[in-house]
This record gives C-alpha cells, sequence and structure tokens, in this order.
C-alpha cells in the first residue's frame, strides 16, 4: 500500500445498500483500483467502555454488542474499527456474529428497522497505542486519527457508534455539508 493520502467521505458508510449493491468500502476502494477487505477479529457482547457508554446513552460496563475489524486495502490493514450497538438491538443478530454481513451493518439495521438520520463525528488526533501501531504497522514516530461517529434514529436514540483508528499520514477526511 503506497503512503499516499486517501480521501474519504462518511456518507456513503450511513445509508443502507440496495441488493446486489456492493458494502461501501469494497466500493470505494474498487473505485480507486484496489480491492477493500475487513477481517472480523472478535463480536459478542462486552461490557461497555466509558466513552462509549456516553455515547450509547447506557451506563459503563452495561453490556453492548461490538464488532472489531481490521480495515484492509489490497490485504493490507489501513483502519481498525470497533462497532458498538445496543443489545437490545443486536443480540440474537448477525450484528453479535463474526459472518460477513451482505450490504454491511448499517443496510442490516435498516432491515431491523433502525434508520439512522443524524450522525456526530468527533475526529482527534493521537499517537498509536502499541496494538494499534503493531495491527498498522506504523512506526513510533507516526500519529493516528481518531474517529468517533454516533448515529441516531428519528428519535434521537443512538443505534451505532463506530470508533476508528487510521494512519494519519494516509487519510483525509472530507466533509461536504447542504446547507438550507
Amino acid at each position: 500500500m503506497s503512503d499516499s493520502t486517501w480521501v474519504s467521505t462518511s456518507v456513503p458508510y450511513l445509508k443502507p445498500r440496495t441488493k446486489g449493491e456492493p458494502d461501501a468500502w469494497g466500493e470505494e476502494a474498487a473505485a480507486r483500483g484496489g480491492k477493500g477487505g475487513q477481517r472480523i477479529t472478535h463480536a459478542g457482547e462486552v461490557p461497555a467502555p466509558d466513552d462509549v457508554a456516553g455515547l450509547l446513552g447506557a451506563t459503563a460496563g452495561e453490556m453492548v454488542v461490538v464488532r472489531r475489524r481490521i480495515i484492509e486495502l489490497d490485504g493490507e490493514p489501513c483502519e481498525l474499527t470497533d462497532t458498538y450497538y445496543p443489545v437490545a438491538i443486536a443480540r440474537g443478530t448477525r450484528l453479535a456474529g463474526t459472518g460477513k454481513i451482505r450490504g454491511g451493518a448499517v443496510t442490516l439495521l435498516a432491515e431491523l428497522g433502525h434508520v439512522g438520520v443524524r450522525v456526530r463525528e468527533d475526529v482527534t488526533a493521537r499517537m498509536p497505542e502499541a496494538e494499534e501501531r503493531e495491527a498498522l504497522g506504523l512506526g513510533t514516530d507516526q500519529p493516528v486519527i481518531r474517529l468517533n461517529r454516533v448515529t441516531l434514529d428519528r428519535d434521537d436514540r443512538p443505534i451505532q457508534v463506530d470508533m476508528m483508528v487510521m494512519p494519519a499520514h494516509r487519510q483525509q477526511l472530507r466533509y461536504e455539508i447542504r446547507i438550507g
């Protein structure tokens, strides 16, 4: 993988896919001549970390469902993503398992009756933790971007929280906002 900057926008990752449409990451990577993939390293119920609990409107330690993934471009790790769901939404569904979800989790959420209508993202930069540095193949002097996203439904209830870590030298985040 080259160290050239990858410009990414969040919008395609927030909308459910239509039947037969590839997942958003696979489509984005293919459009740029690459192959996007992911490895799910863990899925299931865990106690909510403090920051996740706050975003989900839960109490720290309350059980939530997590899907931990290593996002890959052309077989190389390019992002670490932990996605959390309230147990009332995800328990007993494919969100709690390690199998690939056709069309992505946002599509499955919509099929389950949970559609996001608003998203809040917080972006910070920091030095990676040792495990992140190793998983992403980073040097000791290379920072990461941390993007935390909470997706809310029409009743302003959190339905999904994404905690993403990306090498800063390989990413540029683009936000386009329609006013009016």
